[in-house]
């Protein structure tokens, strides 16, 4: 009897062990690329900071969190990197953070839900996204839509929609 409770407990340890494992942290490897485009506005962030903890098993368990400076804004024209960082308002909005409040997936992708800080304002947005595991070092590819007047950004031009574009490359540490 003893034997068979000191096997089912080892068993036991075992399997959490195996499960706790799961949950990996993540760093963001360049070059990585953050994307924007709607209307006649297109462009990427150059700067991205990341915290992911991600288990591919169990998604429940992830946390995300991400934060872009907004100076890194470029369009390809000077003049409208300046404009978009003025209707950003960089002096006194200088990031734009993303913290996820859920992971899930469906099928053979994922869905990351959380509150997107943008120009002061946050509100809730979701991230579709897969992850390429390869090992030691992995690929996060997603998107997601926001329309800027919900964010206080009214400048004229600005599109009704943009839609933001993730590739994160990552390694494991």
């Amino acid at each position: 009897m003893k034997k068979i409770t000191y096997s089912l407990i080892v068993l036991l340890v075992i399997s959490l062990s195996a499960f706790a494992l799961s949950l990996v942290t993540y760093k963001v490897k360049s070059p990585y690329e953050v994307k924007f485009e709607g209307g006649r506005i297109s462009g990427k962030f150059e700067t991205l900071k990341a915290n992911i903890q991600f288990d591919k098993v169990d998604p429940g368990q992830s946390k995300i969190s991400a934060s872009i400076d907004v100076e890194s804004i470029a369009t390809g024209f000077f003049i409208k990197n300046n404009h978009a960082k003025d209707a950003l308002d960089a002096d006194n909005h200088p990031t734009i953070t993303f913290t996820s409040t859920a992971v899930s997936k469906s099928g053979n992708a994922y869905q990351a839900i959380g509150n997107l800080n943008m120009k002061g304002v946050t509100k809730p947005v979701t991230i579709h996204f897969t992850f390429d595991d390869k090992g030691n070092e992995g690929l996060f590819k997603g998107s997601f839509k926001v329309k800027p007047k919900d964010f206080n950004i009214t400048r004229n031009g600005s599109p009704e929609e943009l839609t933001i574009s993730l590739t994160v490359p990552v390694t494991k540490g």
